[in-house]
């Protein structure tokens, strides 16, 4: 075999119809091995599924912050240090599996407003965002209350020095 430099065409080239699709010299329809959303895999990560989770928790009135004590006050301290991001993730936690999640989340709400009301409002947002977002069915969404946020309370997040 001599090496010409050149690519070698493949024996039966193919041509474009005005419809877009391959077909051969001979006419034959060439296709890819059928509907393209069959041809590999989407992998969702759980952090993924937690972000959308955790955004979707905070739009719903009512929510005053996610996580536990604890949690928002090392988050609130990550924040604040020059080049962190916040976490948009705190107090969700996500199983992701192939086609489906469940999700478990917990927040601190404000005072006066209805619990039963706020998580019933925070499933239906969380569910909504995660499926319509993913394509996962959403399973289950728990919720755990930590905390009440009372009107005369300061938040836990430290304030700078300077204001």
């Amino acid at each position: 075999m001599t090496d010409t430099g050149q690519r070698q065409r493949p024996k039966e080239s193919l041509e474009k119809e005005p419809s877009g699709e391959a077909v051969g010299r001979s006419g034959a329809t060439r296709r890819g091995g059928g509907d393209p959303a069959t041809r590999g895999r989407t992998t969702i990560a759980d952090g993924v599924v937690e972000k959308i989770a955790g955004l979707a928790a905070r739009d719903v009135v009512g929510v005053h912050a996610m996580g536990g004590g604890l949690a928002r006050t090392f988050g609130a301290v990550r924040d604040r240090v020059p080049g962190g991001s916040k976490s948009v993730s705190r107090g969700v936690k996500a199983e992701v599996g192939e086609v489906q999640t469940a999700l478990d989340l917990e927040i601190v709400v404000e005072y006066g407003v209805s619990i039963a009301d706020v998580a019933h409002a925070v499933r239906e947002n969380v569910i909504g965002a995660v499926e319509r977002m993913t394509g996962l069915e959403v399973v289950e969404v728990n919720i755990a209350v930590s905390d009440v946020k009372l009107p005369d309370e300061e938040d836990d997040e430290p304030q700078g020095r300077l204001q």
